[in-house]
């Protein structure tokens, strides 16, 4: 009897899910609304209906199900299946997604970091094939990361390393939700790259992009600084150019620490491709270790939205061998 994997990307907007056969190939996926402002136990239900209706549509039974795999963003733990606090939804505190799954599943389900999921994905299937030593970073909202070392993925003692988006860059920085002040994510992001447009704009600059949004600055996003660079807005140019040069300052601690190959930049705010990278690899250059520098390339995601799930999957089929024990 063929088996199958199931791949879950739990996100604070979109759940993404799939079905994938035990060669990785995917033969149904699906997006749902996350509904987050309902509640966990909204949320939890939503992904066993969604994991139900994929397996009827499919034609597939539960016995033919090999394993199931959720990211999940926040702090967690991938040992026992709790998910400790997501700052994505509301009242989510120690949820214990794998226990609730298995009221309704015999199958083996396993829960990790979103991040995490998607770093396998890329490492596995996407921009990282290859690479025993890689670090995927994802711009969004905010600033993720996930680190492979000699071949293996990093978890840490609380199953937390690689929060290179809380590297502190500044002393007396922006106020960070996780406590503290100066946070590379609190810079380096879609919300990070806007604040720092409109603090310029309220100095006194100037910006196309004020007419867009008829001078309603809470409008502005981070494609419009993309859009407004490639018309050759100053600003916008300037912003985006800063914002690449405190992210290659990240970058630097990181080479110089880690020693990576290939360092894969992914989330929605990398589609701004080169306007970033360039001064990314440029600062890179400038101020880290030649030799480490040398040996490690920058590049963009290759599978976007889907590593997530696929990742899912990877590493739910990782967890059912002793071989891929994380």
């Amino acid at each position: 009897m063929s088996k199958y994997i199931i791949g879950i990307d739990l996100g604070g907007t979109n759940i993404k899910s799939a079905v994938f056969t035990t060669e990785f190939k995917k033969i149904h996926e699906r997006s749902d609304a996350t509904e987050a402002d309902q509640g966990p136990i909204h949320v939890l239900n939503k992904m066993v209906n969604i994991a139900k209706e994929m397996m009827l549509l499919v034609g597939i039974q539960p016995d033919a199900v090999q394993c199931m795999g959720i990211g999940v963003p926040g702090l967690l733990d991938p040992e026992t299946g709790n998910s400790v606090f997501s700052p994505n939804f509301p009242e989510w505190e120690n949820v214990h997604v794998v226990n609730h799954m298995k009221q309704h599943f015999e199958f083996p389900v396993f829960i990790d970091n979103d991040v995490r999921v998607n770093l396998y994905g890329e490492w596995l299937f996407g921009a990282g094939v290859g690479y025993r030593n890689m670090v995927l970073i994802t711009l969004g909202t905010g600033l993720g990361s996930g680190i492979v070392n000699d071949g293996k993925v990093i978890y840490g003692t609380t199953s937390s390393a690689g929060e290179i988006g809380h590297m502190n860059m500044y002393r007396e920085g922006r106020a960070c939700r996780c406590g503290s002040s100066g946070c590379l994510g609190r810079y380096v992001s879609a919300i990070g790259m806007v604040r720092t447009l409109t603090d310029k704009l309220d100095a006194g600059k100037l910006s196309i992009i004020t007419e867009w949004v008829e001078g309603d600055h809470t409008q502005i996003t981070a494609h419009m600084i993309s859009d407004a660079y490639d018309l050759g807005d100053t600003l916008a140019m300037e912003v985006m150019h800063e914002t690449g040069e405190i992210l290659g300052f990240g970058l630097t601690n990181v080479i110089n620490l880690l020693n990576p190959e290939r360092i894969i930049v992914g989330g929605g705010m990398s589609a701004a491709g080169d306007r970033l990278l360039n001064s990314v690899r440029d600062t890179v250059q400038k101020h880290s270790l030649q030799l480490a520098s040398g040996a490690c390339t920058i590049v963009q995601a290759k599978l976007g939205g889907q590593a997530g799930m696929i990742g899912a999957a990877a590493y739910a089929s990782r967890r059912t061998s002793v071989i891929f024990g994380p």
